[in-house]
C-alpha cells in the first residue's frame, strides 16, 4: 500500500516563473536533425566568435594548479585590477558569476514582496525573472522605438519602487541611450527619490560601442550613491563559458550586495582569465573591429533583402522577418542557429549574433534561400 503524496508547495510567485530560455546548443541541434556539429553555425547567444584570448587561456591553465583549493572568496586580485582600470576603490567592486549574477544579487538585496521594480518592454529577460523570483511587483514601461523611454520610466516610478533596470546597449533590440541622457535621468531620479530607488545600469555590451558613443559611467557612480553599473567578461572579452561579471557602486550599495552574494561565486579559473583579458588591449580592439565589420555585413544583407532591422550598438542585430517561427525552423534545418525573441514580445523578429565573416555569410545565404523559396 502506497501513501498518497502531498502536493508540492512553493511560493506562488516562484511557481509562476517561466524559466529562462537560452540559445539552442550546437550539440542539441545536431541530435535533432542529424547534423554534423562541426558544420553548424551558432549566432544565437551573443558570444564572441574570436574565442577566448590566448592571454586568458594561459592564465587559466596556470591557475589550474590550485584547483584543489577554494577560490579567493573576495577576488582580491581581480577586484584590484578592476579598481585600477576604472579608478575606483576596491570596496566599490562586487564580483558576480557573470553579470546575470549581479542582476540577481541586486534584486535579492533590494526587492521583496510588496515593492516594485521598473524596467522597459523588450529589455533583458533577467530583469523580469529576478523581479518575479523575489515576489516583487513588475512595472513594465512600453518601449519607444524598441528602446528605453526614460521619461516614461521616470513617470512610472511608484512609492514602492526600489529598483530600476536600464540595459545600455539594450538586449535584444540593440538600442542605445546616449550618456548625457542617462546622466540627466539619474539626476531626476536622485532629486525626486534620493537613494530610495536604485538604478542598475547594465552595460554588458559597452565595449562594442563606437568611440564617439562611449562615456564614463563610473563617473556617474561617483556622483550618485543610488547607481549600480554592471559589466561582464562574457561578450567582448570572450569568456562566456567562465561566467564572470562585476558591478561598480558606492560602498553602501556594495555592502548590501555582498551580504547576499554567494561565497566563492567566481571560480579560480574565471578570476585568473578575467585579469588577463582585462589587460589584453589588443584582443579587445580586435573584437571591436571584427564586430563592427560583421555588423556592416549583416545590415547590408538585410537592406538587399529589404528586411527591416533595428540599428544595433551591440554584437547582434534584431531583424524583422515576418513568420519568424517558420524561418527559424528552416534556418535550423540548414545548421544555422539564431535567436527567436517571441518571449520578449517580438514574435515576428529574430536576433542574430554577429559571427566571423564566413559564419555571417552562411546565415545570409541560408536566409536568402529561405526567403526566395
Amino acid at each position: 500500500m502506497t501513501t498518497a503524496s502531498k502536493p508540492l508547495v512553493a511560493p506562488a510567485h516562484v511557481s509562476a516563473i517561466a524559466p529562462y530560455q537560452a540559445g539552442k546548443p550546437i550539440e542539441e541541434l545536431a541530435r535533432e536533425f542529424g547534423l554534423d556539429p562541426a558544420g553548424i553555425v551558432k549566432l544565437a547567444s551573443n558570444e564572441n566568435p574570436l574565442g577566448m584570448p590566448k592571454s586568458a587561456r594561459a592564465a587559466m591553465l596556470a591557475a589550474a594548479e590550485s584547483l584543489a583549493r577554494y577560490p579567493d572568496p573576495n577576488g582580491f586580485d581581480l577586484k584590484a585590477a578592476l579598481a585600477e582600470r576604472y579608478g575606483v576603490p576596491m570596496n566599490w567592486v562586487t564580483l558576480g558569476n557573470g553579470s546575470n549574477d549581479i542582476l540577481e544579487i541586486a534584486a535579492l538585496a533590494l526587492l521583496e514582496p510588496g515593492v516594485s521594480a521598473v524596467y522597459a518592454q523588450h529589455s533583458f529577460a533577467v530583469y523580469r525573472l529576478a523581479t518575479q523570483a523575489r515576489g516583487a511587483r513588475h512595472i513594465v514601461v512600453p518601449a519607444k522605438d524598441y528602446g528605453h523611454d526614460l521619461d516614461a520610466m521616470f513617470d512610472a516610478i511608484a512609492d514602492d519602487t526600489r529598483l530600476l533596470f536600464i540595459a545600455n546597449p539594450n538586449n535584444p533590440t540593440g538600442t542605445f541611450v546616449p550618456g548625457d541622457q542617462i546622466a540627466a535621468f539619474l539626476e531626476r531620479v536622485h532629486a525626486a527619490h534620493g537613494d530610495r530607488v536604485t538604478v542598475v545600469l547594465d552595460e554588458a555590451y559597452n565595449e562594442y560601442l563606437d568611440p564617439e558613443f562611449r562615456f564614463d559611467s563610473t563617473a556617474l557612480v561617483r556622483r550618485y550613491p543610488n547607481l549600480i553599473v554592471s559589466r561582464t567578461f562574457s561578450k567582448a572579452y570572450g569568456l562566456a563559458g567562465l561566467r564572470v561579471g562585476f558591478a561598480v557602486a558606492q560602498p553602501a550599495l556594495t555592502d548590501l550586495l555582498n551580504r547576499v552574494r554567494q561565497p566563492f561565486n567566481v571560480n579560480t579559473l574565471a578570476q585568473a582569465a578575467a585579469i588577463a583579458a582585462l589587460r589584453d588591449a589588443a584582443y579587445l580592439e580586435e573584437a571591436y573591429a571584427s564586430n563592427k565589420a560583421g555588423k556592416a555585413q549583416l545590415c547590408a544583407a538585410f537592406e538587399r533583402l529589404k528586411l527591416r532591422y533595428v540599428p544595433s550598438y551591440g554584437n547582434f542585430v534584431l531583424v524583422h522577418v515576418g513568420d519568424a517561427p517558420r524561418i527559424n525552423l528552416e534556418l535550423l534545418k540548414r545548421g544555422v542557429i539564431v535567436r527567436p525573441v517571441a518571449g520578449d514580445g517580438l514574435p515576428e523578429w529574430l536576433r542574430v549574433s554577429i559571427g566571423l565573416p564566413q559564419e555571417n555569410e552562411r546565415f545570409i545565404d541560408a536566409l536568402t534561400a529561405i526567403l526566395s523559396a
